[in-house]
């Protein structure tokens, strides 16, 4: 049977041959757990290793790089040397696949450790005594017993409850707690919030006390009905991916052409077929930037090292990247914007005026507050370490955390009284009364609940006017309204009958409670607006208390609307995408409301992140962009569904993480600026001095050394690189938008001309020019100095690539890894060239001083080049400047001032 709540308690303990006073024996449920398996989760797939591996070996880069190896492992074999090139890049693609694959399963197994924290054990009755052990060995069947703050194990149906309240928000997204029965009967489809003869796996005991018998365990709770959702999941692209794709596809059609017209000039030209193999190998090296998936991985594990320090686990590299394009992030309220922490902001004594719980308190105010704590059930536990417990519902809490901050306790007070009755709050009847006895003589009943369910003395018209001012008052700052009457009487009355107790009251006073605001929120919505990024509050509490901490921490403009949930199902999806630019807070939305707006403001061309901590969450957080959940009260299925956990449960957290996103995107575009200029110069240098008849103006050897070392040892450090402070100032990357937009491209095709024609230059005099001294020209002669240009070029290059500020205004404190590696590799290519014994080994020659001087005046020329063009960039553009500084005010920016 499906529907546990249709049986009758009888029927279910049947059902389960179970028994509510013994419940199983030790054998039985060994038994059991082999039929029904563990009652945990069944773990996500995770990928073989060679998978993996095949995964990333698809990537069309590796693939030129593999068969460029081919090529040059077959010349190898077929000359009988030159292995070392082969090897080379058989070197880079292993390096380039471990550091892809250890980094994604070390970010794995960083979430597995955290989740693994939340595994509580339980109260279970086996072979007649009550036993604590852990939740996963719990069976269909089983009793177990639930206490004010425990967490329920399991699916199971109550037996006896006893004013039972449960916090399902984990799972139906309801924020009130569910008040249980267990004598309830229910008939037909009852969604799982109006279970009320069922409490569910992972939910919390937050009032009272019960028994139950379990129904479903595993995979077969509700909960884990959700989780076999998520393990079927599939992956898709994300812009990063598709990026670099689109990068990768981009020089290799540059190859293809290229390679094409070569073997054309080539035959036609009278060459061999070898040597146009080896031309062909030439050309692939040069074409692909080796280091480019390497840098990029670097990147990305870097910006999760600064993640992990700001509190954000990054579970996927590429979601690094993606936090950095965020233009809309949709976020729960309670514990992410506010502090999840019920707090008595007001009170009020009939004849006095409001006064701030952060007021010193006189003998009338503390009278107050006592007579609150009185009609309490909330219980306070010091522990050894000094710290203090409270267990209670979130209202009774903040009332006994106010107590102890004004130096009371509910022990000293409670001294002169005995608590003899209580009649307990209901939904229906919305307060509780307690009746205690006085040590002094005579009873005093204490009514606690909302002021218009108390039975109060009738007020006369001042005192009425004055009532409705204060609640009117603190209903508009969304503070939840909390009354207390008070009536003394000689003899103890009949519990039986609570119309005879609950009458004639006299008002004690109001409170006005509220779960206020994250400090730092208002900043950190700031902070995102300054971004461009609009934040939206979706949450399921009532649309005055929303709106109020919405226009309180920034959130709700003067121009932007609050939509309910039963709005937002009067709307067709058409509609939604239409108007959602007019929403900024979603009030009372239900768990399937969420993921329609994250796909309207897909729809929208936004990237979206989207917070959740509960099972009905993780809809919206697999669809959204990036999802991300609470490492504190999210629970196991929210964060196996999301992309970022937040350790620390904190909004803020989401900004510094954009904005580390968008340092690492930066990084990334700087990577393929640099790389592309010096890839495409070498593919311009080979096509050109072929087309001239020059021969080959560097090995495939000289390439893979300029590319290894002048390309990828220095660009391993821009990494490291803090970009422009204003990164944080500029409207976030569109969707669609590629690497190279916001003029980048053309700054790449002046650095390519540039760095293209000094290298052809100084091979051109190298091979054919008479400089005064004994040494000839010759191609090795050429060569050798075109592989000095090519690599002192690159290196300097990547001064160019850091900022478009000048490369004057940087210091080495900035990345002082870049500049000694920068001089470091220049050091290399100059060692490699000057001593012939070394240089031999990768076909470099001897050379004179005038070629030198002639190599290193020529390596400066595409630097300076880059220098004139930003320094004209800045002079002609005076009004574009004073536009870029109106829209800083605006919180917009150029883009192409981040790479």
């Amino acid at each position: 049977m499906e529907n546990w709540y249709e049986a009758s308690v009888s029927k279910t303990l049947q059902h389960f041959n179970a028994n509510e006073n013994t419940g199983l024996s030790e054998n039985e449920a060994v038994n059991r757990q082999k039929t029904y398996g563990k009652n945990e989760f069944d773990k996500q797939e995770k990928t073989s290793l060679i998978k993996d591996i095949l995964h990333h070996l698809k990537d069309i880069s590796t693939i030129i790089l593999l068969l460029a190896a081919l090529l040059s492992l077959g010349m190898a074999l077929k000359d009988g040397h030159g292995f070392i090139e082969p090897v080379v890049i058989v070197s880079i693609v292993i390096l380039n696949l471990v550091l892809a694959i250890t980094q994604e399963r070390s970010a794995e197994k960083a979430l597995e450790a955290l989740t693994s924290l939340n595994s509580p054990d339980c109260i279970v009755l086996r072979d007649g005594v009550q036993k604590e052990m852990d939740t996963t060995e719990l069976v269909p069947g089983d009793i177990i017993l639930l206490q004010l703050g425990s967490i329920v194990p399991a699916d199971a149906r109550l037996i006896t409850s006893t004013n039972l309240q449960v916090d399902e928000s984990a799972l139906t997204g309801e924020s009130e707690p569910s008040e249980k029965n267990a004598d309830l009967l229910l008939q037909g489809t009852v969604p799982l919030g109006d279970q009320l003869n069922m409490v569910f796996s992972g939910c919390h005991v937050t009032s009272g006390h019960g028994v139950a018998v379990v129904t479903g365990t595993g995979m077969h709770s509700e909960m884990g009905k959700i989780a076999g959702y998520l393990n079927n999941s599939q992956k898709i692209k994300t812009p990063l991916q598709r990026r670099l794709e689109k990068v990768a596809k981009s020089i290799s059609m540059i190859a293809i052409i290229a390679a094409v017209l070569l073997l054309v000039i080539g035959l036609l030209q009278g060459e061999s077929f070898w040597s146009m193999v080896t031309l062909a190998a030439t050309l692939a090296v040069a074409a692909v930037p080796e280091t480019l998936n390497l840098i990029v991985t670097l990147s990305l594990s870097q910006g999760v090292k600064n993640m992990v320090n700001k509190n954000a686990l990054i579970r996927k590299l590429s979601a690094v990247e993606t936090l950095g394009n965020t233009s809309v992030i949709c976020s729960d309220k309670t514990g992410t914007l506010t502090q999840n922490l019920m707090t008595i902001e007001k009170l009020w004594l009939p004849g006095e005026e409001p006064f701030g719980a952060e007021e010193e308190f006189g003998q009338k105010e503390k009278e107050l507050l006592t007579r609150f704590a009185l009609a309490s059930n909330a219980t306070v536990q010091m522990e050894n370490d000094g710290t203090m417990t409270i267990m209670g519902n979130p209202t009774e809490k903040a009332i006994m955390r106010l107590l102890h901050e004004k130096g009371l306790s509910k022990q000293s007070i409670s001294e002169q009284f005995r608590l003899v009755g209580e009649i307990p709050f209901s939904s229906e009847r919305k307060m509780m009364t307690i009746v205690l006895e006085d040590t002094s003589g005579g009873y005093i009943i204490l009514t606690k609940g909302a002021l218009d369910r108390l039975p109060l003395h009738k007020f006369d018209e001042r005192m009425e006017e004055a009532v409705s001012h204060v609640h009117e008052l603190f209903a508009k700052e969304a503070l939840r309204v909390l009354a207390l009457g008070i009536r003394h009487v000689d003899e103890m009355p009949d519990m039986d009958r609570p119309e005879e107790i609950e009458r004639e009251l006299t008002l004690c006073g109001l409170i006005g409670l509220i779960d206020p605001a994250r400090p730092e929120a208002a900043q950190a919505v700031e902070r995102a607006k300054m971004a461009g990024i609009r934040t939206i509050m979706i949450t399921g509490d009532h649309a005055v208390t929303a709106s109020a901490i919405a226009k309180n921490i920034g959130i709700l403009g003067e121009n932007e609307k609050v939509l309910t949930g039963q709005q937002l199902k009067d709307m067709s999806d058409e509609e939604l995408c239409r108007d959602i630019h007019h929403y900024s807070v979603y009030a009372r939305v239900s768990p399937e409301d969420k993921i329609r707006i994250v796909e309207a403001w897909q729809e929208n061309g936004e990237v979206v992140s989207m917070t959740g901590d509960g099972v009905n969450d993780t809809p919206a957080l697999k669809a959204a962009d990036v999802g991300v959940s609470m490492g504190r009260t999210g629970t196991e299925v929210a964060k196996s569904a999301s992309d970022m956990v937040l350790t620390d449960d904190n909004f803020a957290t989401i900004i510094d993480a954009v904005s580390e996103g968008r340092n690492v995107y930066s990084n990334i575009r700087k990577t393929i600026y640099f790389l592309l200029v010096c890839n495409i110069s070498e593919i311009v240098i080979m096509l050109v001095a072929q087309l001239r008849g020059w021969g080959i103006p560097v090995t495939p050897i000289m390439l893979l050394l300029v590319n290894v070392l002048g390309d990828g040892i220095p660009g391993l450090y821009l990494a490291r690189e803090r970009s422009d402070p204003r990164l944080m100032d500029r409207e976030p990357i569109r969707r669609d938008e590629g690497f190279l937009s916001g003029g980048l491209l053309t700054v790449i095709i002046q650095q390519t001309i540039a760095c293209s024609a000094v290298v052809l230059i100084g091979y051109y005099i190298g091979t054919f020019w008479v400089l005064p001294g004994n040494l000839g020209p010759s191609q090795a002669v050429g060569q050798t100095v075109a592989f000095l240009i090519l690599g002192w070029t690159s290196i300097l290059h990547l001064f160019t690539v850091r900022s478009r500020k000048s490369i004057f205004k940087r210091t080495l404190r900035d990345n002082p890894p870049v500049v000694y590696s920068i001089m470091a590799m220049i050091a290399v290519f100059s060692f490699l060239a000057a001593v012939p014994s070394v240089g031999k080994i990768f076909d470099l020659t001897a050379i004179g001083g005038y070629h030198w001087l002639i190599a290193a005046g020529l390596s400066l020329i595409p630097t300076i080049v880059a220098e004139i063009g930003k320094f004209i960039d800045n002079q002609t553009n005076i009004r574009e400047i004073r536009e870029y500084r109106h829209r800083v005010i605006r919180h917009k920016i150029k883009r192409d001032d981040s790479f």
